[in-house]
C-alpha cells in the first residue's frame, strides 16, 4: 500500500480514460500492486472457508457465500484506500519536516548531518566517501532553494487510493464466478478455492519476476504462505 515512486503530476492525472490496468500501474508500484492482490485473495479465502462451514444448501447458500466474498473485499478495499491516503499524508509531511530541518540548520555542517542521516545508509555505503559527500552537498543545494507547500490530500492521493480499492475488489471476482454457475454451494466453494490457489501461485510467479528469483519456487511459496495466513486468520476467529 505504498505510494508509487513514480507519482504522477496532477495535470497528468487524466489516465482514467486509458484503461484500468494503465491507471493502476501509474499510481502503484509493482510491489504495492502485488501486495494488494495478495491481500484481496487472502481475505476472500478466509471468508469463503469460514462461511462455507455454515452455508445453507441450495441457492441460498450460494448467494450467502457470494455476498460474503464480495462484501468482505469491498469493505477491506475501502479500508485499504483510506490507509493509502493516510500513508501519503504521512510521507509528504515527513519530507516537509526534513526540508524545514535542513533549512533551519544553523550551519552547513549541521545541515549535511541531517541529510546524511535522512538518506538511506545503504546508498551512502555504495558510494565512495567523496561521492557521498558530493551527493549530500548537491541535495543541500536543492533543499535550501525548495519552497515548502503544505498540502493535506491531493488529487493523486485519491487516484492511488482508488487503485488500491480496485485491486482488492477485482481480486475477489474470479472467486465469485463459480457461485454464479453452480447451484450447490460446496461444489462452487471447492472450485472457488481452487481458483484462488491458482491465483496465489500466479501472484508468486509475478513477484519472482520483479525479485529475480525462481518463479516456480516463489509461486509455490506464495501458495504455502497464503494458505498459512488464511489458516491463522481462521484460527484467530478472522
Amino acid at each position: 500500500m505504498q505510494p508509487s515512486s513514480n507519482h504522477p503530476s496532477v495535470e497528468n492525472s487524466n489516465s482514467l480514460g486509458k484503461g484500468p490496468r494503465r491507471f493502476v500501474t501509474r499510481y502503484l508500484d509493482p510491489g504495492s500492486r502485488l501486495g494488494e492482490i495478495l491481500f484481496g485473495l487472502i481475505m476472500v479465502l478466509t471468508i469463503t472457508l469460514t462461511a462455507g462451514l455454515t452455508a445453507a444448501d441450495g441457492k441460498d447458500g450460494v448467494h450467502q457465500l457470494l455476498w460474503a466474498a464480495i462484501g468482505c473485499n469491498i469493505a477491506w478495499g475501502i479500508i485499504d484506500a483510506i490507509m493509502y491516503i493516510m500513508n501519503c499524508i504521512t510521507v509528504r509531511n515527513t519530507k516537509m519536516r526534513f526540508i524545514e530541518a535542513v533549512q533551519r540548520a544553523p550551519d552547513t555542517f549541521s545541515a549535511l548531518r541531517i541529510i546524511e542521516d535522512e538518506i538511506e545508509p545503504e546508498l551512502q555505503e555504495m558510494l565512495e566517501p567523496e561521492g557521498a559527500r558530493a551527493m549530500n552537498r548537491s541535495v543541500l543545494e536543492q533543499v535550501r532553494k525548495a519552497r515548502v507547500t503544505r498540502l493535506t490530500v491531493t488529487k493523486d492521493d485519491f487516484f492511488g487510493a482508488l487503485a488500491c480499492f480496485l485491486l482488492v475488489f477485482i481480486s475477489c471476482l474470479p472467486a465469485a464466478l463459480p457461485f454464479l454457475f453452480f447451484s450447490q454451494p460446496h461444489r462452487a466453494l471447492r472450485v472457488s478455492n481452487f481458483l484462488l490457489i491458482v491465483l496465489l501461485f500466479l501472484v508468486g510467479r509475478k513477484w519472482a519476476q520483479f525479485a529475480g528469483t525462481n518463479r516456480l519456487l516463489t509461486g509455490g511459496a506464495m501458495v504455502a504462505i497464503g494458505l498459512a495466513l488464511v489458516g491463522l486468520a481462521i484460527l484467530l476467529g478472522g
